[in-house]
C-alpha cells in the first residue's frame, strides 16, 4: 500500500496518540507500505509552530522523518496544476495539495478529516 499522511495523523503517529485508530496504525507500521509525507505538510506544520498554535521543533521533526521509514514528498509543477482541477469542496490549500498528490501519485490519503471524502481520492479511513 501506498499511503501519504495528512498533518494530524503524523502529529498522532509521532506522538503515539491513541486517536490514531488500529487499522490505520496497522497500515503505516506495515513493513510492505511504502509511507509518504508531503512537504506540504511539514510547511502546514511549520506556519502553525510560527502562529503559537503547535508546539513542535521543526528540526526535531524533520530528524524523526528522516530517521524513519517514510518518504519525502516533494511538491511538484503536476501537483499544483492537479489543484486547479479541483472541485472548490474544502478550501484549505494544505488539504487541497495533499489530495492532487494523492490523486496523482496514486496514493492512499489517511485522514479522519471528513472534507477528504467529497474528492475522487483513496481514503484511509474509506
Amino acid at each position: 500500500m501506498r499511503l501519504l499522511l495528512d498533518t494530524h495523523v503524523l502529529l498522532w503517529w509521532l506522538a503515539d496518540d491513541r486517536r490514531l485508530k488500529g487499522p490505520e496504525r496497522r497500515a503505516i507500521a506495515d513493513r510492505g507500505a511504502l509511507v509518504y509525507v508531503s512537504a506540504v505538510t511539514v510547511w502546514e506544520i511549520a506556519i502553525k509552530r510560527s502562529l503559537g498554535r503547535l508546539d513542535l521543533d521543526v528540526e526535531v521533526l524533520e530528524q524523526e522523518l528522516l530517521s524513519g521509514e517514510m518518504i519525502e514528498l516533494p511538491t511538484k509543477w503536476r501537483h499544483a496544476k492537479a489543484t486547479a482541477a479541483l472541485p472548490h469542496y474544502h478550501e484549505d490549500p494544505f488539504d487541497r495539495m495533499l489530495v492532487a498528490q494523492a490523486q496523482t501519485e496514486g496514493l492512499t490519503v489517511v485522514s479522519y478529516d471528513k472534507a477528504f471524502k467529497d474528492y475522487d481520492v483513496a481514503l484511509l479511513p474509506a
